[in-house]
């Protein structure tokens, strides 16, 4: 009997394609639910590691040119109102409010430092709501995967054990099958889960960096408009 048994189990298909072929479909829905949500946590972090990427390297470029000694009114004309570069926009963002508070006559509105700081305030706030986009996606995926994962186990184990029942035979060919298609969906789980913490820690200090240098450089540019008021 024992020899049977032990036969039987070895021609069976564990790979998983065979566990999930095997599985219920409501355990099958679950392994499908965590597939799409880890392929799409990592299009999303495959998508924000090039775009983080891109705005450092944009950072360092404009930063090189703001500091050139070029006035700062050429470097406007060169870039342009609505230039590419998320460094780009938040200075063109002081500049044309800088060029809107002139007179006519060539003096200044009042409430023109104001003004200009809250235009770069709104700039930096839209490249860092663009810059977090996706990533409550991660978070998301990271929180709940395991426990959707858990819930396949549960019902995959569960229907093992009605499986038992049903043929009074507790034979390890029995009862295999079904736990090793009920614990596939808890690796899924956590095959989905892990990479969108990890990533989710990453990126949002990845962003916060590049938010709290485009605040870092509206301060300086805010501290020589100030002087340029002033004078």
């Amino acid at each position: 009997m024992e020899a049977e048994t032990l036969a039987l189990a070895q021609e069976m298909d564990f790979s998983m394609w065979a566990l999930f072929a095997r599985a219920t479909f409501t355990v099958k829905l679950v392994m499908i639910l965590l597939i799409v949500a880890s392929f799409w946590s990592w299009s999303i972090i495959v998508q924000k590691l090039i775009a983080y990427r891109k705005a450092r390297a944009e950072a360092a470029v404009f930063d090189r040119a703001f500091w050139s000694g070029d006035p700062l009114d050429e470097l406007f004309d060169q870039i342009g109102a609505d230039p590419g570069g998320r460094s780009e926009r938040v200075f063109a963002a002081g500049m044309i409010e800088w060029r809107r508070s002139h007179r006519q006559d060539g003096g200044l509105i009042a409430g023109a430092q104001a003004r200009i700081d809250r235009n770069m305030d709104v700039a930096i706030a839209k490249e860092a709501e663009d810059l977090q986009g996706g990533l409550s996606v991660l978070a998301t995926v990271g929180s709940v995967s395991p426990f959707v994962g858990l819930f396949g186990t549960v019902w995959g184990i569960m229907h093992a054990f009605i499986g038992i029942a049903e043929q009074q035979n507790t034979n390890l060919a029995v009862v295999a099958p079904g736990i090793a298609e009920a614990l596939l969906a808890t690796g899924l789980g956590l095959l989905a889960a892990i990479p969108a913490v990890i990533f989710y820690n990453k990126l949002s200090a990845d962003a916060d960096r590049i938010v709290a240098g485009y605040e870092a450089f509206a301060d300086e540019f805010s501290t020589i408009l100030s002087r340029q008021l002033d004078s």
